[in-house]
């Protein structure tokens, strides 16, 4: 009898919604398992509720807690002793003039959308030693190109591009991949309850495809980056945004 396959390990967080669920379905469909963390039980429960699959390992934390941090690799580790891919998808998303952002808020953007990144990751290092895992970090098309409101958002995940360049060349020696993926805007239910029609079409005329993404084609991406077949590919940013941030300055209104 031939050895038994052993399966492939993803951790996922800010998995009970949007990205984050649909990456960690794309994982379950190609046989990983799946750790799917997320801060709100309450969504995590529901997410997971009708996935009925016994390759998921559901766990409530909040990744900008070192302790939770801990906790989530501990578990990890106790469970399966490896780790294939990291998927730091957790964010947070708060919108105002910098007027109005005050250091509170600004703290509470980079505590989970850079700190979490960075804490997730040192702390699974070892772990993604044993089979030279992959890491995908989740930035944004905000971190590429200045835009009004985003001031602790846009920041953070430029950070988090530079801080996906830093991994990628210390950790290179050990095999691990590390790239983040930079999602335009896509078409998830917190996005379509406060973008109004003018913000749509807005988007529209501004992306060469002429429509949002939607949380597959992301993904997908995502998948991409974690598998066998991108085993040479690190250190790189992948927009994934229908093209618009190849549009620069250009106006829809001056195409021919």
């Amino acid at each position: 009898m031939g050895e038994l396959e052993v399966k492939k390990i993803a951790l996922v967080t800010g998995a009970a919604r949007g990205i984050g669920l649909a990456t960690t379905k794309r994982f379950l469909e190609e046989g990983w398992i799946v750790i799917m963390v997320d801060w709100d039980s309450t969504e995590l429960e529901k997410a997971v509720k009708p996935l009925s699959n016994s390759n998921v390992l559901a766990i409530t934390a909040d990744i900008s807690k070192q302790d939770d941090v801990r906790d989530i690799i501990n578990q990890t580790k106790t469970q399966y002793g490896q780790l294939d891919a990291l998927v730091n998808n957790a964010g947070v998303a708060d919108f105002g003039p910098i007027e109005e952002t005050t250091y509170e808020r600004w703290r509470d953007v980079m505590a989970t959308n850079l700190d979490g990144t960075f804490l997730m990751t040192q702390e699974a290092i070892a772990l993604l030693k044993v089979n030279s895992g992959a890491i995908v970090n989740i930035a944004s098309i905000s971190g590429l190109r200045g835009s009004t409101l985003r001031t602790a958002y846009g920041t953070s995940k430029a950070a988090v591009i530079q801080l996906s360049l830093q991994q990628a060349v210390e950790l290179g020696e050990f095999g691990i991949r590390v790239n983040s993926i930079c999602p335009g805007p896509v078409r998830t239910k917190l996005a379509m309850a406060v973008h109004t029609k003018e913000i749509i079409d807005a988007y529209h005329d501004a992306i060469p495809l002429n429509r949002y993404g939607n949380e597959d084609e992301i993904a997908n991406a995502i998948y991409f980056l974690c598998s066998d077949q991108a085993s040479y590919i690190t250190g790189q940013v992948l927009a994934v945004d229908g093209g618009f941030e190849a549009t620069g300055v250009g106006l829809p209104a001056l195409r021919t």
